[in-house]
């Protein structure tokens, strides 16, 4: 494979330093910039948040800019539709589903897909998006539809 894995992730938004604080403190993640797009103060404001060794969140925080309103069904968002983080453990993944529930980001509810075991959330602007780790209950070869609750969460 020619590929690492996913770069970065562009979002829009209203309010950069909610998000920010929002993946730092439930993801652990680092925010490795915070300001002007461009030189002298010029531009939209840009946060680039490390996610993960290879995956970056670019947050655009624009003015005027009502897309971080719009606010539709799975499937019906466009070309990006949400955002799957992987967690590092299945120790880490509690964690953050802890934290997500603690926030009223997420319910309780972990989708066993077979191979993954799925959490989705949504972030202060609203957006969709999942949290992802290694099922170590999975049964070869099996593979489960979305609904399917995991058993260790019930």
């Amino acid at each position: 494979m020619l590929l690492k894995g996913l770069n970065h992730v562009a979002v829009i938004t209203h309010d950069a330093t909610r998000l920010n604080d929002f993946y730092r403190e439930v993801f652990e993640a680092e925010v490795l910039r915070d300001g002007s797009e461009f030189p002298g103060g010029k531009g939209p404001r840009l946060s680039i948040i490390k996610i993960g060794d290879w995956a970056e969140l670019n947050v655009f925080e624009l003015e005027g800019n009502t897309e971080a309103d719009r606010q539709t069904p799975m499937f019906g968002r466009g070309r990006l539709d949400h955002l799957a983080l992987q967690a590092a453990s299945l120790q880490d993944f509690e964690e953050i589903r802890a934290r997500l529930m603690a926030r009223g980001a997420a319910d309780d509810f972990v989708t066993d897909f077979g191979p993954m075991l799925s959490l989705f959330f949504r972030d202060p602007d609203g957006l969709e998006s999942e949290v992802c780790v290694e099922n170590p209950d999975a049964v070869p070869g099996t593979s489960n539809p979305p609904g399917t609750r995991a058993a260790r969460y019930s």
